[in-house]
């Protein structure tokens, strides 16, 4: 793959910051690559691979990895709580806060106009764009490494299962600190776009009457429940 010089050495100073040593750096190039820049570059002489289908891979990476710690970690918890525990950890929402920390925004390429609407900072984008850093991992280092990795990078996660925060929700985390306070919390419908089959809405939440967050989702509470995770990261006394 033609990668120029300047972004070799860009992808080897993320790598270090991952603290993954890759064999192939040009695969965490496919990972950091959007499908917008690629539908924008590609041509007849050149094709741009983009990260959707290491994106796919690592879903399934960090499910079996999540999966596999939670089960040897809680070996008391039923079925159930270790499917919600996983959800919460491997959630939109928390990929995108660890793809933050970790600065993949700023080495992601978009297009012109999807980074000038906000696209290295969308949740969306940054969480598919963990998941595709995992698969990256998984495919240059082999399991164990990326085993290791998932479970690094979701020490936290699990310590907040271990606490009880990873059996709730980010709605119910934000109601009940609502009611310690004395705060009314209503979510507020402000968009929905697309067919009947495939729409997408836009909720924001206020904590009396002021709006605290907003986001898109597939769905009237997963949009809630992005919007409540916005509201939450700006609440510094809420764990």
């Amino acid at each position: 793959m033609d990668i120029t010089k300047e972004r070799r050495a860009e992808l080897e100073g993320f790598a270090t910051r991952l603290g993954v040593k890759f064999h192939d750096i040009s695969i965490l190039h496919i990972a950091l690559t959007h499908s917008s820049y690629a539908h924008v570059h590609d041509s007849a002489k050149r094709h741009v691979e983009y990260n959707e289908r290491l994106e796919f891979l690592g879903d399934a990476v960090l499910e079996l990895a999540s999966s596999t710690t939670l089960f040897h970690q809680f070996p008391e918890a039923s079925e159930g709580k270790l499917t919600k525990s996983r959800a919460f950890m491997v959630c939109e929402a928390s990929l995108a806060e660890l793809a933050a920390d970790l600065g993949v925004g700023e080495h992601l390429l978009l297009s012109v106009g999807e980074r000038q609407s906000g696209g290295s900072a969308r949740p969306s984008i940054l969480a598919d764009t963990f998941e595709a850093i995992i698969g990256a991992i998984y495919l240059d280092r082999g399991w164990e490494e990326a085993f290791a990795y998932v479970n690094k990078q979701l020490k936290k996660r699990y310590q907040e299962v271990k606490v009880g925060n990873g059996l709730k929700d980010y709605k119910t985390i934000l109601q009940e600190w609502a009611q310690a306070n004395d705060k009314k919390i209503t979510y507020k419908l402000l968009a929905e776009e697309g067919p009947a089959h495939y729409k997408k809405f836009r909720f924001a939440v206020f904590i009396d009457e002021t709006s605290y967050g907003e986001d898109w989702g597939m769905s009237k509470k997963e949009a809630e429940q992005k919007a409540a995770w916005h509201a939450l990261k700006k609440l510094p006394q809420v764990p």
